[in-house]
């Protein structure tokens, strides 16, 4: 019998879609992408990142993925993780735009605002950074968009999320391989 309340699918909150984002995207990451990730996860002896950038960074991924009940991106180390994927695996392009987009939330806060972003309340920086979204919505390559994926990938691929916020399990429940077919339903499994 169906009712109409709404699904849990309908109720979910940011952190569980993009969660559930990064497990499908997580299935696609080829072997070369993970060795890559895991280098990037320890911080470089020395920041590739201006301290400046290194600053708007930090406070552009605590926005992008604030601390609430879990833990947020500057808790995880997300701002040494992307200066090391800036460093050692982004082409030059690829850092070009990276430091355009630093540099772009920055431009964007002082001309609102009159501060560096870093400075800003939380609230004003959500709407600094939702501006700048905004204006580069449409475009082939969107310095934005490469900041907040490298959030969302550095953060869900840090220890501490992998451990505390997805609860991974590769093999659900123990493996039997001897049990009496009744058990599953007198089904024939072939592999």
């Amino acid at each position: 019998m169906r009712t109409n309340q709404p699904s849990d699918a309908a109720n979910i909150n940011r952190r569980e879609a993009i969660r559930r984002v990064a497990l499908l995207a997580g299935v696609a990451l080829s072997p070369e992408w993970l060795a890559l990730v895991g280098r990037a996860q320890t911080p470089a002896a020395k920041p590739y990142l201006t301290a400046a950038q290194g600053a708007i960074l930090a406070a552009a991924a605590d926005r992008i993925l604030p601390r609430t009940d879990t833990p947020g991106a500057g808790d995880v180390g997300v701002p040494a993780f992307i200066d090391r994927l800036y460093g050692e695996c982004m082409t030059p392009a690829e850092q070009q735009l990276l430091t355009v987009g630093l540099n772009d939330i920055e431009a964007a806060a002082k001309t609102t605002h009159g501060a560096a972003f870093a400075t800003l309340p939380p609230a004003t920086q959500d709407g600094v950074l939702r501006s700048v979204a905004t204006a580069q919505q449409g475009r082939e390559q969107s310095s934005f968009a490469l900041i907040r994926s490298a959030t969302v990938l550095g953060y869900f691929t840090s220890e501490e999320v992998g451990r505390k916020v997805l609860h991974y399990d590769p093999v659900p429940g123990a493996y039997d391989g001897c049990i009496p077919i009744d058990q599953v339903g007198r089904r024939n499994w072939t592999t």
